[in-house]
């Protein structure tokens, strides 16, 4: 039996109540300051709700974590409707902590359900105690992602790992089965060889490994992009970390992941490579910092609140700018990220050949820490004069594109997540402050050569 109780029946009355305004706006994108009845608040309780939703109703049934894609037509590729994704359902374990946060399920069911996850990746496949990216909801098996990565995908266990750390923070203080609960995921988080994955001792980490094709993947993992969490957890591990020199040697290349690039008066201190000039797909902005608090956090190679923020407003300036004259770009319709497109999957970003015409909600909502305002607007305008085109029962869609005409209903597992948890920390820092309480990650921090709010 669903629990809704009286703040979710709350904020779907005042939906209710605004859905004439919406179903008369739909489409048209003339206004952008006319933006309807809810108060700010209650749209992003909205968002948060419906967001939360896809988490809870529709998370895969067997296991209870979050299904890789939902789509409204019933039609899915190679039949993966029950494929769960390791790093979504990371993401998805800190949605609903906002959940009980925000009055949209007890505390109770939630600890059933978490016990449910807990017990299902327990007898999951795992490989040096990293799980694989996708896998097999009712049996645990892995899937593989690609040919040759049918194993350990230790990028996505990260992101899992973050989520599952927040958790335990979470109910380590509650009854007996909470106390149990915290207890198991110490005990997952501690069985992952971090230091496995530097392939012998290398400094560098890499991102997969196989049974079968061992180290034939060979994809070191270098910055600088979404996986700085890696870094930060495999350092922290009180069982398998991995050395001060992996980071600075691997992930930060000796000095050289720093820049000093800048786009439109903002300035870019970390470059992945040197390929991206614009800062790369927004998601870099977010998987890392759901809980990993940016607010203050510092090393020698940049400041990343900085970094972050100035990535998501040379993002929001392209849009506006847009040089490639797509169709519905303004300054309150924006945000590149990687998601669905036109023509399968693409990480969007802003550069002439990045952009493909495609609006990914989830970037500008995702980086409203950085954005208030800007990330508001777009709220406002995706809500009210895009209406059901682009909303549905899980929240926004997770792309659309006015160039094309293009609007449809599916959603994405990896999009859904940082949203309703970006604006949560947004809201009140609730991930941040759990993540960050945990005493493995303050010590991490400290042997990387970071500083943190924890210093100030």
């Amino acid at each position: 039996m669903k629990t809704i109780n009286i703040l979710a029946l709350l904020i779907l009355f005042l939906e209710s109540s605004c859905s004439n305004s919406i179903n008369n706006k739909k489409g048209n994108s003339n206004s952008e300051t006319d933006f309807g009845s809810l108060s700010d608040d209650s749209l992003l309780s909205l968002v948060q709700y419906r967001t939360f939703q896809y988490f809870w109703d529709g998370a895969e049934p067997v296991s209870g974590m979050a299904r890789e894609r939902y789509h409204v037509d019933g039609i899915y590729p190679e039949n993966d409707k029950n494929v769960i994704t390791t790093g979504g359902s990371g993401f998805g374990v800190m949605a609903i902590l906002v959940g009980i946060e925000r009055g949209f399920i007890t505390r109770e069911e939630v600890l059933k359900r978490f016990q449910k996850n807990i017990s299902f990746l327990e007898k999951a496949d795992r490989f040096h105690g990293a799980f694989s990216h996708w896998i097999y909801g009712e049996t645990g098996k892995a899937k593989p992602f690609s040919p040759g990565d049918n194993g350990a995908d230790i990028v996505e266990t990260a992101y899992l790992m973050q989520g599952l750390l927040a958790v335990r923070q979470y109910f380590r203080e509650g009854n007996e089965q909470e106390k149990a609960l915290s207890s198991d995921i110490d005990k997952l988080w501690r069985e992952v060889e971090w230091n496995w994955f530097t392939r012998g001792g290398e400094k560098v980490l890499y991102w997969h490994w196989s049974p079968d094709y061992y180290w034939d993947m060979n994809f070191a993992v270098r910055g600088y992009n979404e996986c700085l969490i890696l870094y930060v957890l495999a350092a922290s591990s009180p069982t398998y970390p991995v050395s001060a020199d992996t980071y600075h040697q691997g992930w930060a290349r000796n000095g050289a992941i720093k820049t000093d690039r800048e786009k439109y008066g903002y300035v870019l201190t970390l470059n992945h490579n040197g390929a991206e000039e614009y800062g790369g797909p927004l998601f870099w902005a977010h998987y890392s910092y759901l809980g990993l608090d940016p607010r203050h956090l510092k090393d020698k190679y940049a400041d990343y609140w900085q970094q972050n923020k100035n990535q998501a407003l040379i993002n929001w300036q392209w849009c506006v700018r847009n040089p490639n004259n797509f169709a519905g770009y303004s300054k309150v319709c924006w945000g590149l990220t990687a998601g669905y497109s036109v023509n399968g999957y693409a990480a969007h970003s802003p550069g002439e050949h990045n952009d493909l015409g495609v609006i990914s909600p989830t970037a500008a909502i995702s980086s409203i820490p950085y954005t208030p305002d800007q990330s508001l607007n777009a709220i406002k305008h995706f809500y009210y004069e895009h209406g059901d085109k682009i909303w549905g029962k899980y929240g926004f869609y997770d792309a659309f594109s006015e160039q094309y005409n293009w609007y449809p209903q599916k959603y994405l597992a990896i999009d859904q997540g940082p949203a309703i948890v970006m604006i949560e920390n947004y809201r009140t820092g609730l991930l941040w402050d759990l993540f960050m309480s945990c005493p493995e990650i303050e010590n991490g921090l400290i042997k990387l050569g970071f500083t943190s709010r924890q210093d100030n």
